[in-house]
């Protein structure tokens, strides 16, 4: 089991910068692949960005490819996503998932296992 908390979130003006923190129990994290999704009122929930635990390669949605960053610090059970550049079209909910099975879809949020309870971003323009 994996609890995932999410934290950072915020109100920022367009061309701003905020950093999501996710923090979480367990013992095993290390082994899970994390990704961060976002959800606007009235739209689905969408990929942002993933980052694999066995070789930390990380993958982006294109909307944010170049302006957001994400990391994981194993030591302290943490993933990051640094948002940088920020524009109105990314207010939504941030939430962050973990995977323990690295042969699913990474792109998916049905193939996530767990899920925090997320946390809103507002950018305003």
């Amino acid at each position: 089991q994996v609890q995932l908390v999410e934290s950072g979130g915020g109100l920022v003006q367009a061309g701003g910068s905020l950093g999501l923190s996710c923090a979480a129990s367990g013992r095993t994290f290390s082994r899970y692949d994390m990704g961060w999704f976002r959800q606007a009122p009235g739209k689905e929930r969408e990929f942002v960005a993933a980052i694999m635990w066995s070789d930390g390669k990380t993958f982006y949605d294109d909307s944010v490819k170049g302006r957001f960053t994400i990391s994981r610090n194993n030591a302290k059970n943490t993933v990051y996503l640094q948002m940088d550049s920020l524009k109105p079209e990314d207010t939504a909910v941030y939430y962050c998932a973990a995977k323990s099975d690295s042969g699913r879809d990474k792109l998916l949020a049905y193939e996530y296992d767990y899920w925090g309870q997320g946390t809103q971003v507002t950018v305003s323009s």
